[in-house]
């Protein structure tokens, strides 16, 4: 009787689930969205962990999560837990060689106590004070790209997640049982959903791409019924269409990519929703489809969110030759600019350079050279636009290049402090030599016709950059040359002027957020996403994952 009683209030509190206020104010004791809120900074206003105190850190929990149909329940020992709720379209036989994928990439959701997360074909709900499993779903795949889930966004009781075979998943939070499920895209065409769905308003936007020979788009999606609102494509699709100009060909921009795959910014103010796109296709060559900037593919894109249309865009990186996207989150930001109080958007991107936009307008303000590796820049025009150098495209004997195909950086997020004015990335310089293997444009479409051999690693740090003038404020360097994903798995700072952020041998590490001295750290296996902190009954959370394990830290 206790028990039902305990269950009933349990649902009776969660029954109104997440406020849509919440997701418009700071970021506090949740974590209800992507990044924290809609700027992108990953700051948050809790200070009971301190610069003092943070060296007592303590584990608080720790949970490994297991995959697929049979995933046990309670998800680690010691703890019972309910049956996995099975949804999907696919075969059990095809389901089961994927679903095991428990690699924690996902951005982690936190409202009410509880936390909700996501692998490829899975999502759970886990107690936020203990670990405690409180449902598993797994969705039986079609097949697809399995290379990461982002995470889940929230609107009231349910949950968006999507599916690498290009669909679009609700749950119920409560229960994680399925309300319905739409398609994103057409999994024939082998397009890749990967994004985690970020919740304005009554949308549910969307992102999916494919790196093959399809364009890129965002859509907008109902809440309720997971009907489309609109739907953005981020190359050309038709005669008149703006940027066209800037292809080869009406057919090669068609087929010219652009992919969605990292959440954007959104600002309330303006009512824009400010993402990064990713390189065009076909991504080494250049056949006379591709002559020209190559719009809207590596750039930053300002789409109002009421309709779908552009606002404005900014092209980082025109007619990119080295799969460098532009995708990673933008931060938005309000501060002071060369005197005068802007409202900017901050940048770092895959090939090495940091840039800030005015959100407002899409006016470029700076661009900065964060990794001093970086060779393959020819100039950089009025524009601010970083023009390559084509001698450094694949070629037969060979290109030396820095950075790889990875990047300087990648998706792993970037933060912000507003108490510092510094912008924080994880950053790896590297080489490598690109060959080109196919000069037959058909045989090179997509990702092919090259092969990039790495030659060298230079190191991998914890950067911060003064937004103000582009140049490093400090820079941690982490130990060893390795550290393909730019040292860790992106970055959180707090209000009280902490940073935290994974290294590339395995430990989670707090720095002072002005020099970059190291408080604490606690190794717990390499690092898979990027940490957040939340607050429940009083106290303040650290979290974690490592592969398929959460870490949680408090102050005992």
């Amino acid at each position: 009787m206790k028990l039902a009683l305990c269950l009933s209030f349990t649902a009776a509190l969660f029954a109104q689930g997440l406020d849509p206020a919440l997701l418009t104010k700071p970021l506090s004791s949740d974590w209800p969205t992507y990044n924290g809120d809609y700027s992108g900074q990953r700051y948050s206003r809790l200070t009971q962990i301190n610069q003092t105190n943070v060296k007592n850190l303590t584990l608080a929990w720790t949970t490994r999560i297991t995959g697929g149909m049979a995933a046990a329940p309670g998800g680690r020992p010691g703890f019972g837990g309910p049956p996995t709720i099975v949804g999907g379209e696919g075969s059990a036989e095809l389901a089961a060689s994927f679903g095991g994928n428990t690699n924690i990439r996902a951005s982690i959701l936190m409202v009410d106590g509880r936390l909700y997360f996501s692998t490829p074909d899975n999502a759970w709900a886990v107690d936020a004070r203990d670990g405690r499993v409180l449902w598993h779903y797994f969705w039986k795949t079609k097949g697809g790209t399995h290379i990461g889930n982002r995470g889940l966004g929230m609107w009231g009781k349910w949950l968006y997640m999507e599916t690498p075979d290009d669909y679009l998943v609700c749950l119920d939070a409560l229960t994680g049982k399925e309300r319905w499920h739409k398609p994103i895209a057409d999994f024939n065409q082998q397009y890749f959903s990967t994004m985690a769905p970020i919740v304005v308003g009554n949308h549910i936007l969307i992102g999916t791409g494919n790196d093959l020979d399809a364009p890129g788009y965002v859509q907008a999606r109902d809440p309720e019924t997971g009907d489309v609102q609109w739907t953005t494509y981020t190359v050309p699709m038709k005669k008149g269409d703006p940027g066209l100009e800037t292809w080869g060909s009406l057919e090669g921009a068609r087929v010219g990519a652009g992919n969605v795959w990292i959440p954007g910014a959104y600002d309330p103010e303006t009512k824009l929703y400010i993402f990064g796109t990713g390189n065009p296709s076909p991504s080494y060559t250049n056949p006379k489809s591709r002559d020209g900037d190559n719009l809207f593919t590596c750039s930053l894109v300002a789409l109002n969110v009421d309709t779908g249309k552009m606002a404005w865009y900014y092209q980082l990186n025109p007619h990119d030759t080295h799969d460098w996207d532009s995708s990673e989150t933008p931060i938005l930001v309000n501060g002071e600019f060369k005197g005068k109080q802007r409202k900017m958007a901050l940048h770092a991107d895959r090939n090495g350079y940091f840039y800030v936009v005015d959100r407002l307008t899409g006016e470029h303000l700076l661009t900065s050279k964060f990794s001093d590796t970086v060779n393959w820049v020819k100039e950089i025009n009025a524009k601010g636009q970083t023009i390559r150098n084509p001698a450094k495209d694949s070629s037969v004997p060979g290109a030396l290049v820095s950075p790889n195909n990875y990047g300087a950086t990648n998706w792993p997020p970037a933060a912000y402090s507003p108490d510092t004015g510094l912008f924080y990335v994880p950053q790896s310089d590297t080489y490598a030599m690109y060959y080109l293997t196919e000069t037959d444009p058909r045989g090179a479409m997509g990702l092919g016709g090259k092969d990039e051999q790495q030659v060298a690693s230079m190191g991998s740090y914890l950067t911060a950059i003064d937004y103000k003038t582009g140049k490093i404020a400090w820079r941690h360097r982490y130990p060893g040359v390795g550290g393909g994903f730019g040292g860790g798995n992106g970055i959180l700072t707090t209000a009280s002027k902490l940073v935290f952020a994974g290294d590339i041998s395995g430990n989670l590490v707090s720095y002072d957020a002005a020099n970059g001295k190291i408080l604490w750290h606690s190794r717990i296996g390499q690092v898979s996403n990027a940490p957040q902190t939340y607050m429940v009954d009083g106290h303040q959370y650290l979290l974690i994952a490592a592969g398929d394990q959460l870490f949680s830290f408090y102050l005992q």
